[in-house]
């Protein structure tokens, strides 16, 4: 694995400049990472993206600001996932980027599955429990509410927060093999997608390879940016359970058109695939400009 700190170079980043039409925020880029209170700076009509740490994600849009599988704890806080890639390392490998505070100054949590990876303990003390909760179904709705959480709320394929549209999407925690060995681990996963008339359609996958269920999605909501969770994580005898250079490759062929952005990725012991490694992929690959990486705190205007 590469050294978390890895970075594009100033050539592959001016090659990234254009996001469907929207510039990469060139602070964020070319300096510092650009932190979520200076993401939400300018007009509330700006959509933007923040690479928090793993899968945690900040989504500033239609003027909601959505937090995505908070995972907040401090670095080394849990043990590794035993029976995955690398389990003697503790998690999370890398600190947060940006102040707690700022992380949490939401109007709405999203999280996909309750996996310690995308939901963490931190999270459960930390979040304001009276923050409306977006989950994938009645079995994670209950878990949340024992948790001392009251406004939790099922998505569907036709939700709606304060003009957003949000539209659950399915998703497959790794191959058929796998998921027959480790059935109740893997369990049932989801992405989702939004919609606002001021923006670009925006899906964020989720825990998945590439299956059916991401290429049904493609097919039925044409995203421009897709967000997915790339960083190949690896349970010992099994294929990963989650996106890699060739899943990764077949979204760009669903969604030629489409801008995609890794996440996922080295931040927690069981993700094996570097971003340097995703990156030189993309390159010999040929679709290195319609693929972001950003590191951890780095924000993206969408």
């Amino acid at each position: 694995m590469a050294d978390p700190s890895d970075t594009p170079t100033a050539l592959d980043r001016r090659q990234a400049m254009t996001l469907a039409g929207a510039t990469i925020l060139a602070s964020a880029l070319f300096a510092a990472p650009v932190s979520i209170g200076a993401a939400i700076a300018g007009p509330a009509t700006r959509a933007s993206l923040t690479q928090v740490r793993n899968a945690t994600l900040r989504i500033d849009y239609g003027g909601v600001r959505f937090l995505v599988d908070p995972v907040l704890a401090d670095k080394d806080a849990y043990p590794g996932f035993e029976g995955t890639a690398n389990s003697q390392r503790r998690n999370p490998l890398v600190p947060l980027p940006m102040p707690l505070a700022s992380i949490i100054d939401v109007d709405a949590v999203i999280v996909t599955h309750l996996h310690p990876d995308h939901w963490d303990e931190a999270a459960k003390a930390k979040l304001n429990k009276a923050r409306p909760i977006f989950v994938q179904n009645a079995g994670d709705a209950a878990q949340l509410h024992a948790s001392g959480f009251a406004d939790v709320r099922i998505l569907t394929e036709n939700t709606a927060f304060r003009g957003v549209r949000l539209s659950r999407t399915g998703g497959q925690h790794g191959t058929d093999a796998a998921l027959k060995a480790l059935p109740q681990i893997l369990g049932p996963v989801s992405g989702f997608v939004l919609r606002h008339p001021s923006h670009k359609t925006l899906y964020v996958a989720g825990d998945t390879i590439w299956n059916r269920e991401v290429e049904r999605t493609i097919a039925t909501y044409a995203p421009d940016v897709i967000v997915l969770n790339a960083g190949m994580a690896t349970v010992i005898g099994l294929d990963p359970i989650i996106m890699g250079p060739t899943d990764v490759l077949a979204v760009h062929r669903a969604a030629p058109n489409a801008m995609l952005i890794a996440s996922h990725m080295e931040a927690v012991n069981h993700c094996i695939l570097s971003r340097a490694d995703l990156r030189a992929f993309a390159k010999q690959s040929g679709y290195s400009q319609r693929l972001l990486i950003p590191a951890d705190g780095e924000t993206l205007v969408i």
